[in-house]
Parts: C-alpha cells; sequence; structure tokens
C-alpha cells in the first residue's frame, strides 16, 4: 500500500479539497483531509468519515495503523502553517 493509493481512494469517496497521506513503512499511515464536509462534525465523526473508505483494506491489514487529521477549509487555513513542511 502507498500513501497516493490512500490519497486516490478517499478523493474517490469523499468531496475532500485536499487530501495528504504520509506511510512509514507500508502499513503505517497518517492522513490529512481537508473538506467541507467535516463542518459540525464532532472528532469522532470527522474520524469515521475518514475510516470508512479504508475500512476493507484495514480489516485485511492492508493498512495495520492510520492517524487522522481532518479539517474544514477555513481551519486548514490556519493549521497547515504548523503542519506541513515549508
Amino acid at each position: 500500500m502507498q500513501p497516493g493509493e490512500i490519497e486516490s481512494i478517499l478523493q474517490a469517496a469523499l468531496p475532500l479539497d485536499e487530501v495528504y497521506a504520509k506511510g512509514d513503512d507500508g502499513s503505517h499511515f497518517q492522513v490529512i483531509a481537508v473538506g467541507e464536509i467535516f463542518a459540525g462534525m464532532s472528532r469522532v465523526k470527522q474520524q469515521q468519515t475518514v475510516y470508512g473508505p479504508l475500512m476493507e483494506l484495514i480489516s485485511s491489514n492492508a493498512i495495520h495503523a492510520l492517524s487522522i487529521k481532518a479539517f474544514t477549509p477555513e481551519e486548514w487555513k490556519r493549521e497547515k502553517k504548523f503542519i506541513m513542511p515549508s
């Protein structure tokens, strides 16, 4: 499993403005998802929304561990300077 594959799955399944995935060793990944879809959702609901399209890969152990950060576009404007490498 490659980070680009995760990004493609999430882009196809969810109305996201931006999505970034990083992987350590092929089974541990970090995902940043940005979209208006997350407005008004609890953190748990945001995580569940991103997990949904990836559940098959998680249950087959193609993805062993997944860290998710979800933002609305407005939140992302404020946060990305702290998260993204310059």
